[in-house]
């Protein structure tokens, strides 16, 4: 079955673009549904996180263009706006994406562990709406051991870092000395949890923690001894905030130009660090453009990601070897398990020709026959009806002049060589 890997990520498109793509979990089910219905489809996953939105399907047939028309419809781009930006690979190449994306390989930050969680997330999701075969489900599972063997045999996990470490890593470029400063985290996800507990580490002053469901923002909160509130409080809260991390599934900015000036000017323009890690963007662009806001989004990171990128190359290579050898042997099991449907076929009918070979034998035994003879016959009808089917093709063969499906037949059946 052929395998598609589409998409977008941080690699081929801007995040103007990259969030136009984002799908909120509560839609997946309906974007896998419709996706599904898609010609030669038959199934598939959507990983969507805020550095990329992916499709990964097995096909009757290797379609990409369907998939791109899928996107732009249901996207609903009429003027084909992400085709300058997508990415596609076929069989092979999309397997080693999807280990290499799983192993860490393709993140901005060079080996983190969060995306494989992510892309569990979206596997079981796929499981759970039936969307994913056995093919599929076979790819992912072997990537998710290519990833676990990455982080146990190369030094790519070490020390570990994420897009939440990177934010951090950039307040603490800012402000000589944290522990004087205020923090507000927008969300309560796995980034703003990350966030949290780099920020305690870093020994932050105070962190207050905002979030659409209070009880999670109060969870985290206690677990690093900050302050939970409401998204309703941002606005009271933030002119105490030099630091704000936000990441949420917001359709909508959460902080607008306004709100953030308002603040300042409470602040008499003391600077605000804001760290917009959210895709779609948690804020409108045009706070960039407000004296004493420092707005970065998860592209502006880039800079400090680089620098940890440059201590991993060396074990990325190793990886890179690792998922290399990993992709031969899934191939070659790929080719394994499209023969075995012809193999069960084929148990099947030699089973069925046995079973009543049997009972017609079974029957001339209790008919009181000679034992013997019922034996010799058995044999002799076995022998003739499992072999006529194949020696009737191999006489229809050679009165063609088929000479590879001869060569076939005889290397099959572990025949020796024609004589001279």
């Amino acid at each position: 079955m052929p395998i598609l890997a589409l998409g977008l990520n941080h690699h081929t498109a801007p995040i103007a673009i990259r969030e136009r793509a984002a799908i909120a979990e509560g839609q997946l089910g309906e974007a896998l549904t419709t996706l599904r219905q898609v010609g030669p489809v038959n199934e598939a996953a959507i990983v969507s996180t805020c550095n990329r939105t992916e499709i990964y399907c097995g096909m009757d047939q290797q379609d990409t263009r369907s998939v791109i028309e899928w996107m732009h419809r249901y996207f609903e781009l009429r003027d084909k706006g992400f085709e300058p930006y997508l990415f596609h690979h076929a069989d092979r190449e999309a397997v080693r994406h999807l280990m290499r994306v799983c192993s860490g390989l393709d993140s901005m930050i060079l080996g983190e562990p969060q995306i494989l969680g992510q892309i569990k997330r979206a596997y079981r999701d796929a499981y759970e709406l039936g969307a994913m075969g056995s093919e599929l489900s076979t790819l992912f599972q072997t990537a998710f051991s290519v990833a676990k063997q990455v982080r146990s045999d190369t030094a790519i996990g070490n020390s570990p870092v994420s897009i939440a470490f990177a934010a951090v890593s950039l307040a603490r470029q800012i402000f000589s000395n944290l522990g004087e400063q205020s923090a507000l985290l927008i969300g309560a996800g796995e980034t703003i949890q990350l966030a949290a507990r780099h920020l305690k580490r870093a020994g932050i002053g105070t962190i207050r923690i905002a979030n659409r469901t209070p009880e999670r923002a109060a969870l985290l909160a206690a677990e690093v001894g900050g302050l939970a509130i409401e998204l309703k409080d941002i606005p009271d809260a933030l002119p105490q905030a030099d630091i704000i991390i936000s990441s949420t599934g917001s359709a909508l900015p959460i902080l607008g130009k306004g709100t953030v000036q308002r603040a300042l000017k409470q602040r008499k323009f003391r600077p605000q660090l804001i760290v917009d890690i959210a895709v779609p963007r948690d804020v409108e662009a045009e706070v960039n453009d407000i004296d004493g806001a420092f707005l970065y989004t998860v592209d502006d990171l880039q800079a400090v990601i680089e620098g940890n990128r440059l201590t991993r190359q060396e074990a990325a290579f190793e990886a890179e070897q690792i998922v290399t050898a990993q992709v031969d042997l899934f191939m070659r099991k790929l080719q394994t398990l499209g023969a075995t449907d012809l193999i069960r076929s084929y148990r099947g009918q030699v089973g069925g020709i046995r079973d009543a070979a049997i009972e017609k034998s079974l029957r001339q035994l209790r008919a009181g026959q000679d034992p013997e003879m019922v034996l010799k016959h058995l044999a002799h009808s076995l022998s003739n009806k499992v072999m006529h089917k194949p020696t009737a093709r191999m006489r229809q063969a050679a009165e063609e002049g088929n000479h590879s499906l001869l060569d076939a037949a005889r290397s099959l059946l572990d025949l020796p060589s024609k004589t001279p």
